[in-house]
């Protein structure tokens, strides 16, 4: 691993020179493409927890960005459509003997780009994952959601349908949203700006949270930003407006916290009744 990362912070510091005519470029490429092939393999990740923190690994993130300097666009053909881009769909030379040991669920209209890591038995319905995002074991992507470049969703959750999970590429140091393990992002959620959903968080239909969103505590009042809490059941709302007649402000509102127990016990549909 340590020569991976010399390797791209070397060829981080020519990047502009990079071109189809010199030597670097072919030394480049070859080693650009096989740390996407270990990114798509999950031996490599963008975020890592140590102690509690999340971590991104930039290094990996340059890594992703020479992979479209020295890849060319070129036509794809996936016999009903046609599109053309400069990465690969990640399963595009599978068969079904490398289907059957990867172990996942791969419907029609999935589009999954190289370097993006499907996990064991996780289901991938019609939807759209970019490349360096990472999808868990067991975890199930359902129609028309997004994951974005470099997101990494942990094992065990649900992501439901019309969904958007936010990625980040640049500026390198900034965190993708991150959805820890066995967490469900209700219909039509969008969580981006680097958001981090820990462990066993539910999150309601049409919950929009962002960096700048203020999560509010409905049992104490307290305001925190950026991030929901271990096993939160969280709605939409609105914080009322200090100033007579005017709009109230969009907020996301945790209306109760559950035990592991609980939440393993107790169907979704009862956690968000209130």
């Amino acid at each position: 691993m340590q020569d991976y990362i010399r390797a791209t912070e070397e060829l981080w510091q020519i990047r502009d020179s990079l071109n189809a005519r010199n030597d670097e470029y072919l030394n480049a490429k070859k080693i650009i493409d096989e740390i996407i092939f270990l990114l798509g393999e999950g031996k490599i990740v963008v975020c890592e927890k140590n102690k509690d923190q999340w971590y991104v690994n930039e290094w990996v993130k340059k890594a992703i960005l020479l992979n479209f300097k020295v890849s060319e666009m070129k036509l794809y053909d996936g016999n009903c459509m046609k599109w053309y881009d400069k990465v690969d769909p990640q399963f595009l030379n599978f068969s079904q003997d490398s289907f059957e040991k990867k172990g996942c669920r791969i419907v029609p209209g999935a589009f999954i780009r190289q370097g993006a890591y499907i996990g064991k038995n996780a289901v991938v319905m019609p939807s759209f994952i970019n490349i360096g995002a990472h999808v868990g074991s067991s975890t199930m992507v359902d129609s028309w959601a997004t994951i974005g470049s470099c997101a990494y969703i942990g094992n065990n959750c649900h992501i439901s349908s019309g969904s958007g999970i936010g990625g980040v590429l640049e500026p390198l140091q900034a965190k993708p949203v991150i959805i820890e393990d066995n967490c469900f992002v209700g219909a039509g959620s969008q969580i981006v700006e680097g958001i981090i959903v820990e462990e066993g968080a539910v999150i309601s239909t049409g919950v929009f949270i962002g960096a700048s969103t203020k999560i509010v505590d409905r049992n104490n009042g307290d305001i925190i930003y950026g991030r929901i809490p271990a096993y939160s059941v969280v709605v939409p709302g609105v914080l009322p407006s200090s100033k007579k007649d005017l709009p109230g402000v969009y907020c996301a509102v945790i209306v109760k916290q559950v035990d592991k127990k609980t939440r393993e016990k107790t169907s979704l549909n009862e956690l968000l009744r209130d």
